[in-house]
């Protein structure tokens, strides 16, 4: 009896944290996918190198009822709401939304999304960037769920060698990264890339 009623008392917790934010639980969709500064180490030199203020991003998706950022972090994984925004800089996020979000992600469309993240739930994090499936980073993460379960491409894919490298900032992250031999040609998908695509909507934030 004791573990439903802590159950209950969580659930409630969370929801009553979730209110004092700008978007409130009940707002979000699946799909939507949710944008924040981090603070993670590589976070100023993600900024630096896209023009963005924001280095990390997730997509929401519900489960039992509430939402979860399914991100890429230590591993793709799915991380309460509240959790994820606390992470980030100043507790301050961004909301965007599929432009046709009400005529495509219902039914098995919704399924085929959440199927997909369930493919590659688990992965580790990568942290040299790399087009593949073996590990996984954030903007890479969202921008293949997409693709792979609704044949939509949000963002524009690029070369590394088309980032602004040339801030102290960002020479030294790739330097203690790749040492001497930078992949300037590796096909990448920035936070900035999928913020900034056509096909989404501001639901909050920006």
């Amino acid at each position: 009896m004791i573990t439903p009623i802590i159950r209950v008392l969580a659930l409630l917790f969370s929801l009553i944290c979730l209110t004092c934010f700008p978007v409130l639980a009940a707002d979000l969709q699946d799909g939507d996918i949710v944008f924040q500064q981090s603070k993670s180490p590589q976070s100023l030199a993600i900024q630096k190198a896209t023009g963005s203020k924001y280095s990390h991003v997730g997509i929401v998706i519900c489960r039992s009822g509430f939402p979860q950022v399914f991100e890429a972090a230590d591993k793709v994984r799915y991380t309460p709401l509240n959790e994820w925004i606390r992470r980030g800089v100043g507790g301050k996020y961004a909301v965007k939304r599929l432009r046709n979000a009400d005529s495509v992600l219902n039914g098995e469309m919704l399924s085929k999304l959440r199927r997909t993240a369930e493919e590659l739930r688990g992965k580790p994090y990568d942290p040299y960037f790399e087009w593949s499936d073996s590990r996984i980073y954030c903007s890479e993460l969202v921008w293949k769920i997409y693709e792979r379960s609704l044949g939509i491409e949000i963002g524009r894919l690029q070369k590394l060698k088309e980032m602004n490298l040339t801030s102290p900032v960002v020479r030294k992250a790739l330097l203690k990264r790749f040492g001497k031999k930078v992949p300037l040609n590796e096909k990448v998908i920035t936070p900035a890339a999928i913020f900034n695509s056509r096909l989404l909507v501001t639901v909050d934030g920006g």
